[in-house]
């Protein structure tokens, strides 16, 4: 798709934004829309506040910064997507809703035009059912904030044709993004694999193992992680995190490796989201105090070592089950999340063994199915193999 081709968005929060910023950043006029008028002024406002800030920093000059915001068109009117090449969804996670915009979309562009989601972890091929020509509909789900994460996962529904899924993946290559291609399934790579980081570590507090800045400390200073799970879900928001985790969970069968935690629901319901609320895991209120972790490090590597080989048995039934190649995989979390290291290479790091042996240790220990090791992960270690390096 050359830069001719008109970028539209639909959704002018910081995710829709963002992607319009990034497209007339790439020399594309994009037309950015939502119904709701003060939402389209605060993302005005916000653009030409980055650009600013960008132009500060010396990134860009005045001029840039000018044609940047001069390309993008803000409108209130879902029709002014009739001349566009590829039209990027980025509105609430609701499947209902998204069906009945893609269906309102189709009859506004031209017969040529891509329909993309940036669902996180709805259904690419509900969203293409609703499409009379659902073989232009493809996933394609850009990490926040936009214009600084690089991961793009590309996701091809049952029904996108391997024409649209070459032309996606090509525009956003072209954006200078790192694209991976995930099978549709929930969740697709990033929200999948990274469950483990989250709920084990709420499971582990949970039992009263340790608290949640010991936990935190155990996974930065020790496994290397840029964020605790608990930093994390409050920079995240304990609201949106719950609620992906609820999807998850109830997009596969309610497996009970997926299960929502009730720690965070009731941190959810009690309004401590993390850092937009002022408290989450932790008080970010002025002058707050808030605990100091035990810097145990039998105890901390207890922890990060029981977190990991979740995390890498995730990392490995995703592979079982064809959802992406190894090396999309780990991709996907270094680049998408930030992961010190790819989960399949730090498995072979580790050694295969020693994760089966800490997954086994717990199966055996607690009886529940959230710790049964992958099929593939028996089978590599019966057979000797490594994912990198045989």
């Amino acid at each position: 798709m050359n830069k001719e081709a008109i970028i539209g968005v639909l959704g002018a929060g910081s995710m829709g934004s963002g992607i319009a910023q990034i497209g007339a950043t790439q020399q594309h006029n994009v037309v950015l829309v939502d119904l709701n008028s003060e939402a389209l002024a605060k993302a005005e406002k916000s653009l030409n506040k980055i650009l600013a800030r960008l132009v500060e920093k010396e990134k860009i000059d005045e001029a840039t910064a000018a044609a940047i915001i001069g390309r993008i068109k803000f409108s209130e009117n879902i029709n002014d997507f009739a001349d566009c090449g590829v039209v990027i969804e980025a509105i609430v996670e609701n499947v209902d809703i998204k069906r009945k915009v893609f269906a309102q979309l189709e009859t506004i562009v031209n017969d040529k035009c891509i329909l993309a989601s940036n669902t996180s972890s709805l259904s690419i091929a509900s969203i293409a059912a609703s499409c009379n020509n659902s073989e232009r509909v493809i996933g394609i789900h850009f990490f926040n904030p936009a214009p600084l994460m690089p991961l793009v996962e590309i996701i091809p529904a049952v029904q996108t044709s391997d024409a649209t899924t070459t032309t996606a993946r090509a525009l956003i290559d072209g954006w200078k993004k790192v694209t991976v291609q995930t099978k549709d399934t929930p969740g697709f790579i990033v929200n999948r694999v990274a469950r483990p980081f989250y709920g084990e570590a709420l499971r582990i507090y949970e039992e009263g193992v340790a608290d949640f800045a010991t936990i935190d400390w155990a996974m930065t200073e020790l496994a290397g992680f840029r964020m605790g799970p608990f930093t994390l879900m409050d920079y995240i928001g304990n609201d949106v995190n719950y609620t992906v985790t609820e999807t998850v969970f109830a997009a596969f069968y309610f497996d009970p490796r997926y299960k929502p935690s009730l720690t965070q629901k009731r941190h959810s319901e009690a309004g401590w989201y993390g850092r937009k609320s002022g408290r989450g895991y932790f008080d970010y209120s002025e002058n707050a105090i808030n605990l100091e972790p035990n810097k145990d490090e039998v105890l901390g590597k207890q922890i990060y070592k029981r977190i990991l080989a979740m995390l890498i048995n995730e990392a490995v039934d995703a592979l079982f089950l064809n959802i992406a190649s190894k090396e999309d995989i780990d991709l996907a979390m270094t680049k998408g999340v930030n992961y010190p290291k790819g989960l399949l290479a730090w498995a072979d790091e580790v050694g295969l063994d020693n994760v089966l042996a800490k997954l086994e240790d717990l199966f055996n220990e607690y009886g529940e199915d959230r710790y049964r090791p992958s099929p593939l992960l028996r089978r590599m270690v019966k057979e000797g193999k490594a994912f990198y390096v045989n």
